[in-house]
């Protein structure tokens, strides 16, 4: 086994040293402003790292001083973990940014401060190859892949956790003391089961990674260009809309219906359609329309004749306006161009499902109620329906972190408004939508009852841990790692002894 990685080629790191900001700072803005405009914290300090070892010095720094601490890379989770009052240290890893081939890994290592945008230029430029994660190029690699990361290519080449060979993380002993480790997925590497637990576990949990390596489980060689998945070279991108005007309950049914026969039907490993991805968002009424963004992962007529059949199955007894724009685009642009979410200028809660089979009508009757109703006038709510399965599936619950292993779709429903006086209005009404959603399992995705396997950890959901949302009796853990979240109790024991990295849905220490 390689068991020591190497530095990757270039200048050291972008910075002489940790960069300490503190709330004089005249830099300090533009670091606390870095998340999500729901949150916003007021920590002591940031520290700003461009190489491993500055994350080493703040992580004990803050455990010399007993300070709260909390790792940022791309700014972008839905819940305020980082952004918590009781966060007094922040360490943003930002400055971490290179992606490399590393030789001695025979790996791909990528920063945790790089966005999604910057590994897939990167990559497909120098190497021609991908790790197929996210959709939103603005997106932090850092506590994305941690989770799970699902994006266009999923359903083709499995998730991006699939591929993850090693990871460099800052630790913390028993005794007080940080230090970096790397952990692989080789099985005589002894800090295995801390490269498990980072894959699927979620951030904060376990320690800071500093960096991935990624290489594919049945990559053969030393060649960089056959160690990961290669793109297309071209994708078939589409854009669908649906009027709200004249669509009543029964065309509403049909179309979240005929969408999710669809993908009972079409996300085993084998299907052909693996190569389509969609997104399909059913917004409230007062949007006036529904839409789709997707593309297909193929070239010309093929790539065409799975559209065609793709959208002649969702408009199958609608009736109602129905526009489709697509375009054919070199992967990479495609890439760099997905939707964004730096620039929005909303507060967001997220809630999400996973999906073992199509809504039920029940299901689709409360979600038809809750985008019509006239007393919640905003038009900035959805459900979302993201097609998945295919290579996903191929995985067994227990390799990796990531538990959800026979799903065909992804639920997320989303509040979206601007009004800070309103935020009360809006999350009242995004819980009472998934609570009707959930009404037969307690409020909740329950793993195994029904259609539903639990909730994405990557779309943290704190209202999972609270009773007056969660009246299921299943705890959040379950909802989030099913039957792995022991095990990552005991990675939690191992690695974090003292508790240092936690946060509202962190993995607890274990009983003792």
């Amino acid at each position: 086994m390689r068991r020591r990685a190497s530095q990757p080629p270039g200048p050291a790191c972008a910075f002489p040293g940790p960069v300490r900001v503190t709330q004089q700072d005249v830099r300090y803005p533009s670091l606390v402003g870095r998340g999500l405009r729901r949150f916003r914290g007021s920590p002591d300090e940031v520290w700003v790292a461009g190489a491993t070892e500055h994350v080493v010095q703040a992580v004990q720094h803050a455990v010399r001083h007993d300070m709260r601490v909390a790792v940022r890379s791309g700014g972008h989770c839905y819940e305020g973990f980082v952004d918590d009052p009781a966060v007094r240290v922040v360490i943003d890893l930002s400055g971490m940014r290179k992606v490399s081939f590393d030789p001695l890994l025979n790996a791909f290592a990528v920063e945790a401060g790089a966005t999604l945008g910057e590994m897939y230029r990167d990559l497909f430029l120098g190497w021609g190859v991908t790790v197929p994660a996210g959709w939103c190029p603005d997106v932090g690699v850092g506590g994305h892949i941690l989770g799970g990361a699902y994006g266009p290519l999923c359903r083709s080449a499995g998730l991006s956790t699939d591929h993850l060979y090693a990871v460099e993380a800052v630790v913390v002993d028993r005794h007080g003391t940080a230090r970096s480790v790397v952990a692989t997925r080789e099985p005589s590497d002894p800090y295995r089961d801390l490269w498990w637990a980072h894959t699927g576990g979620g951030g904060g949990n376990f320690g800071t990674v500093t960096r991935y390596w990624f290489r594919s489980p049945d990559a053969d060689g030393d060649d960089p260009a056959g160690l990961l998945p290669a793109p297309p070279a071209s994708v078939l991108s589409f854009h669908a809309e649906w009027d709200w005007q004249g669509m009543d309950e029964t065309a509403f049914g049909r179309l979240v219906g005929n969408h999710g026969q669809w993908s009972e039907q079409h996300s085993s490993p084998d299907s052909p359609f693996t190569s389509l991805y969609s997104e399909l968002h059913l917004l409230r009424l007062p949007a006036g329309r529904h839409v789709m963004d997707g593309q297909v992962a193929d070239t010309g007529p093929a790539a065409e004749r799975l559209l065609d059949a793709y959208i002649t199955a969702l408009n199958q007894g609608i009736g109602t306006p129905f526009t489709l724009q697509k375009q054919q685009l070199p992967w990479l642009t495609s890439a760099l161009r997905g939707p964004g979410v730096d620039a929005s200028p909303y507060r967001v809660k997220l809630k999400a499902g996973y999906l073992r089979r199509r809504l039920t009508d029940q299901q689709i009757a409360a979600a038809y109620h809750q985008l019509t109703r006239t007393d919640y006038p905003n038009p900035g709510g959805a459900l979302g329906l993201y097609t998945y399965g295919g290579k996903v599936n191929t995985v067994a619950p227990e390799a990796t972190a990531t538990a959800q292993r026979d799903s065909v779709l992804k639920a997320v429903y989303v509040a979206a408004w601007e009004d800070p006086a309103e935020d009360d209005t809006h999350l009242a009404w995004i819980r009472s939508f998934y609570r009707d959603v959930y009404a037969d399992t307690g409020g909740v995705p329950v793993p195994g009852t029904g259609n539903s396997d639990g909730s994405f950890v990557n779309y943290p959901d704190t209202d999972l841990a609270d009773p007056r949302w969660n009246t299921s009796a299943t705890p959040w853990s379950t909802l989030y790692y099913k039957d792995n979240y022991a095990r990552l109790q005991t990675v939690k024991a191992r690695w974090d002894p003292r508790n240092v990295f936690t946060h509202a849905l962190a993995v607890e220490p274990p009983p003792t």
